[in-house]
């Protein structure tokens, strides 16, 4: 049912489908009571507590809007975007490096990876949805020409790794929380988060380039900016030091449009088997 009811709503015109949106993320946000404390206190431990109103709105554009880039044709979705600072990718392109594409649940990351394949093959890393259903949906929406998958296992890092070896480029969400012994903690607005180190290791083993990237949503639905962003940060000591730069670097990116992150997802949990921070791990 689900996938019909998106097949339907991606006729609509997006400004269309971000109203609809906006009044689902006030629904669920004066529904679901748990929903609603996990909003405010990510967004009050970021600082970003005068966001709220706009981050709920926010929230509901995201879900709605997936209707539109998983299921409109992908001629019509390109036209919704721009694109800002690719000569950035393109000397990476040039040069034959391996490009490891960062990018947080900003905006909307889907666009992302699709303005990317626009342009050149991109392997990214995938998780397939918790319900069965939506699984031929969400696969045959991300596995469009020039964007391929491979599965959050270590058969999928394998080819992540020989993708970027090959000078092509990947992408990943670094602010997904991992499983046991696939992360380290590190600070997270100012909180230990269990933050994946595998973004580091692949970009040293392939001698890649890290690129952030993050696609915004821009006001009454009139489309989105892709932008490519430089990392900064220094990737040359242990791991949980690595984590700890790029989570820094997501969150330069997040306080660029606050209001369009994700801010509900658990970011802070600890997954089983994986013990508890050291206090003041996250000072």
């Amino acid at each position: 049912m689900l996938v019909i009811l998106f097949r339907a709503l991606s006729v609509f015109p997006l400004p269309v489908l971000h109203v609809l949106g906006s009044g689902l993320g006030w629904l669920v946000y004066l529904l679901s009571s748990s929903y609603r404390r996990r909003l405010r206190a990510n967004l009050a431990q970021a600082g970003y507590e005068g966001h709220l109103r706009a981050a709920v709105a926010e929230s509901g554009k995201a879900i709605i809007e997936l209707a539109f880039v998983w299921c409109a044709r992908p001629e019509r979705v390109a036209r919704h975007a721009s694109v800002e600072n690719w000569q950035l990718v393109q000397q990476g392109l040039d040069a034959g490096r391996g490009i490891v594409f960062l990018t947080p649940h900003l905006g909307c990351f889907e666009m992302t990876a699709q303005q990317i394949a626009l342009k050149t093959a991109l392997t990214v890393m995938y998780r397939p949805p918790r319900k069965s259903a939506l699984k031929p949906l969400v696969e045959g929406a991300r596995a469009r020409h020039n964007l391929h998958l491979a599965p959050a296992t270590l058969s999928g890092v394998r080819i992540l790794a020989k993708t970027l070896k090959g000078g092509q480029p990947i992408g990943l969400l670094p602010d997904q929380v991992p499983q046991e012994g696939e992360g380290v903690w590190a600070p997270w607005f100012g909180r230990s988060a269990y933050t994946m180190t595998l973004p580091s290791k692949l970009a040293q083993l392939g001698k890649a380039d890290i690129v952030l990237v993050y696609a915004e949503r821009l006001p009454r639905g009139a489309g989105y900016v892709v932008r490519f962003v430089p990392f900064e940060g220094d990737l040359s000591g242990p791991a949980a030091q690595q984590a700890a730069e790029i989570n820094r670097a997501m969150e330069q990116l997040i306080a660029r449009c606050p209001a369009q992150y994700f801010w509900s997802y658990n970011r802070y949990k600890q997954p089983d088997g994986v013990a508890a921070p050291e206090s003041g791990a996250a000072a």
